[in-house]
């Protein structure tokens, strides 16, 4: 139950965040497109400190895009009933499965991957990305379905089991 609770309390959050995100992305953007060209006045200074500016801007912009496309990959996989279980692998190519426990969750609620799986990627990034990359690129993500075909959760009657990763 406990779980359940604070899975609720993290869709929230994303939701929260999500919308913070695409007035923050819809600002940058705005900002972008009210670039001044170089030749509307100003001196050489002035022009350098708007392109800096707005190369800053677009840095960020583009780091918020990243994460928003996280946000929604979880809030998708929430639907899915998916949200919370580790999308990792062992050498092998075996998936990991493990809960990832509530505490991850709270501190990056878009985290796809255990602690134990994280650490591995980390150690060893590019046998962990070799491993990931024998999928369809085809697609943007392997699923038996696409998204509008697959069955919506109601995360109100969402069961969890209590007994592996608190």
């Amino acid at each position: 139950m406990a779980r359940r609770e604070a899975l609720l309390r993290l869709h929230q959050t994303l939701l929260a965040r999500r919308e913070h995100l695409r007035k923050k992305l819809a600002g940058e953007l705005a900002d972008l497109r009210d670039f001044k060209s170089p030749d509307m006045g100003g001196d050489s200074v002035d022009v350098a400190f708007e392109t800096g500016s707005d190369e800053m801007t677009s840095q960020l912009a583009e780091f918020d895009s990243r994460e928003l496309h996280q946000i929604e990959r979880a809030l998708s996989r929430l639907k899915q009933g998916t949200y919370g279980v580790c999308e990792g692998e062992d050498e092998e190519g075996n998936p990991c499965g493990n809960k990832i426990p509530v505490a991850r969750l709270n501190a990056l609620p878009y985290t796809t991957l255990c602690i134990r799986c994280q650490r591995e990627m980390e150690k060893n990034p590019h046998a962990w990305f070799e491993r990931r990359a024998s999928g369809d690129w085809n697609k943007v993500y392997d699923a038996e379905k696409p998204l509008e075909e697959q069955r919506e959760i109601n995360l109100s009657e969402l069961e969890v089991d209590l007994s592996k990763n608190g």
